[in-house]
């Protein structure tokens, strides 16, 4: 019988005499997509350092291939070149597109050719292509983690870490990330780790999924048996924000009306009927500073609440006259030209096709 590609056995990780990590165990077979989730300072992050032999565990041990890992020989190094990271920040140096990819492999001793065919191929994987020459210091958020998951999956790894690797991207970087796992895992069986936010991701995805809580690991298994619960424990476990539940009526007209409570009613484009359980991606949530003159079918007044500095986006959360509150994202550039801040009133607009079933 094969062994996992990776295990952890009673991991533990301590910082000052805090445990990030309590008893971990679990493993993940050869060509597996595994998600984490959790809440922040859940250990998402200490844990796929720890996989990723960054770190070493105060206590418990971690399996590579079948073979305990030994920290303190001198072939870490050569352990690490087995596995990616993605993390959440991408650290890029001040030179090309095409020269941070190669790096990797240039440090590897690969000919000029072979690394000329290889970060070509991988940036048109990563829709990267047309700015392989490109300071990767100028380029957008998203563009900067793309380039960021190409560094990683140029010298083919068969283990590949990421952490949050879509979180406040825009919809085309993320869509484009998730097709490029998508495609590494299916076409070359790479296995994959992966801490996310986003419960569609995870059902996309995931073919199981470990939520992560105060350094344990409190369940385990697929989505709909560990994460199919509730909107609570969605909210609660992924920090997953904009996830309802409701009663659905489809009309006449072939919409569902969701009332979600508090006189909130949420149109969708799909037809159920009964109790659901729905989630509205914050980037699919355009916010106006007056009502705007839109085909969008759910259009609701708020006041901002809150607002999450994350460079070029900003996340706001907004109250709607209602009671409830949606987390959404603009470009700091939208947030200046309409000069917002906390308090501001505005215009959250959504279309039906936006809002998903999970």
């Amino acid at each position: 019988m094969r062994s996992p590609h990776i295990e952890v056995r009673n991991l533990c990780k301590e910082y000052s005499g805090r445990k990030a990590l309590d008893n971990i165990n679990f493993s993940v077979d050869y060509g597996e997509f595994f998600a984490l989730v959790g809440p922040n300072g859940a250990g998402k992050t200490t844990l796929l350092r720890i996989l990723d032999l960054l770190e070493e565990p105060t206590s418990g041990e971690v399996w590579l291939e079948g073979a305990k890992v030994d920290y303190s020989s001198g072939n870490i190094h050569l352990l690490r070149r087995k596995i990616g990271f993605v993390p959440q920040k991408p650290i890029l140096f001040n030179t090309t597109v095409f020269n941070n990819v190669a790096y990797g492999l240039r440090i590897r001793g690969l000919s000029s050719a072979d690394i000329r065919r290889m970060v070509k191929e991988i940036l048109e994987m990563v829709g990267m292509s047309s700015l392989e020459n490109r300071n990767a210091l100028t380029l957008s958020g998203g563009e900067a983690q793309r380039v960021s998951l190409a560094q990683a999956l140029v010298t083919e790894p068969t283990l590949l870490l990421l952490d949050e690797p879509t979180a406040n991207l825009d919809p085309k970087s993320a869509s484009i990330i998730e097709e490029a796992l998508s495609h590494i895992n299916r076409e070359r069986g790479t296995t994959i780790i992966m801490a996310t936010h986003e419960p569609l991701q995870v059902e996309r995805l995931a073919n199981r999924v470990a939520i992560l809580s105060e350094g344990r690991i409190v369940g385990i298994g697929g989505f709909s048996e560990v994460l199919g619960r509730g909107a609570d424990d969605i909210s609660i476990y992924m920090g997953a924000e904009n996830v309802f539940i409701g009663s659905s009526t489809v009309t006449e007209d072939g919409i569902s009306i969701i009332d979600i409570g508090n006189g909130l009613r949420i149109e969708a484009a799909f037809k159920r009927s009964g109790n659901v359980r729905i989630y509205v991606p914050p980037e699919s949530i355009i916010v106006l500073a007056e009502r705007p003159l839109t085909s969008a079918r759910n259009i609701f007044r708020g006041r901002i609440t809150q607002m999450l500095d994350y460079g070029h986006i900003i996340r706001l959360r907004v109250k709607v006259i209602n009671g409830k509150d949606f987390i959404t994202q603009i470009t700091r550039k939208s947030l200046e030209e309409m000069r917002l801040n906390i308090g501001s009133e505005v215009f959250i607009a959504f279309k039906a096709s936006s809002v998903k079933l999970i």
